[in-house]
């Protein structure tokens, strides 16, 4: 029952305050927030103001908290959750960590709430689907991972498959340079490659799909999760067209790292709310801007970017 009430809390959303369920271990997302009473008059309903709706009252999920603790517990301590399909990597900013990294049942209810990814799984999973017949799956599983803080971002990788047929690689973590890549890039496409025709391409029963890897150091690919082809999945270093109209024509398939540091992406990693950011005049987002663009024109009127 308590899941059930966790699923419509977090599909439903909340015109009102960015509320938290009430923890029953008195456990805290935020632990060193100061108590303020003068900020809960923001959310008094004045009288004759003609908003009769009472403020609701924060949820609280018992049982299934309980389940949740324990779980951690078996899983040494620290996971991160996810739904279905998707993590709620997009809410990372919110986390006092900057990470997916949960050691309480608050933590979790914190990045799922403020996740518009897993929203999009509650809600709109089928969208995109030509055939779809509902617009969301009938069954929901919260799923807790083990949080391994050794795992190396640059380590993993998408895969994607059109046609049964491995076509593009891209490294996952796109955010960053990561020198290492450069010179390891041909034994891990070989790496990767052998993986998938011994493992995944005659197994995986769609023709089009998406798969993440890790690489270990001992050069194991292990499977992180599955994705479907197009839709709301990332392409990273590619682009969905060139996806489907270039890499599907060649036999070469085609493995994209970040080369040099003039090439990393903005990714969910640094993602935030459009309202958080002050870009005004003097602002430090104004003035990182301004530093961006000029960089840009430097490189432009450079000898070298005509080379």
């Amino acid at each position: 029952m308590d899941y059930v009430r966790l699923k419509y809390w977090l599909s439903v959303p909340d015109s009102g305050p960015f509320i938290l369920p009430v923890s029953i271990s008195n456990e805290d997302a935020f632990p060193n927030r100061i108590h303020n009473p003068d900020e809960e008059d923001d959310y008094q309903v004045s009288e004759g103001s003609g908003d009769e709706a009472e403020p609701s009252s924060p949820p609280s999920f018992p049982e299934l908290e309980l389940k949740i603790k324990e779980s951690i517990e078996i899983l040494g301590g620290a996971i991160f959750p996810k739904l279905n399909w998707s993590a709620p990597k997009d809410s990372a900013w919110i986390s006092t960590s900057g990470t997916l990294r949960c050691t309480t049942f608050t933590d979790i209810a914190l990045l799922l709430r403020a996740s518009d990814s897993l929203i999009h799984d509650l809600c709109h999973a089928y969208d995109s689907c030509s055939d779809k017949t509902i617009s969301r799956p009938p069954t929901f599983f919260l799923a807790l991972r083990k949080w391994y803080p050794s795992l190396r971002p640059e380590m993993e990788f998408r895969c994607f498959v059109r046609g049964r047929k491995l076509v593009g690689i891209s490294q996952r973590e796109v955010t960053t340079f990561y020198p290492v890549l450069c010179g390891k890039k041909n034994d891990l496409q070989a790496l990767i490659e052998e993986f998938f025709n011994g493992n995944v391409r005659l197994k995986f029963e769609s023709d089009d799909y998406t798969f993440d890897v890790y690489v270990t150091e001992d050069e194991r690919v292990k499977v992180v999760d599955f994705n479907p082809w197009g839709a709301f999945t990332l392409p990273l270093l590619f682009t969905w067209e060139e996806l489907e109209r270039n890499l599907g024509e060649e036999d070469d398939l085609d493995f994209r790292i970040v080369e040099s540091r003039c090439s990393v992406q903005p990714g969910l990693k640094t993602a935030v709310p459009y309202d958080y950011l002050d870009v005004s005049e003097g602002s430090g987002w104004d003035q990182f801007l301004r530093n961006a663009d000029d960089e840009l024109q430097r490189q432009t009127k450079s000898p070298e970017a005509g080379a």
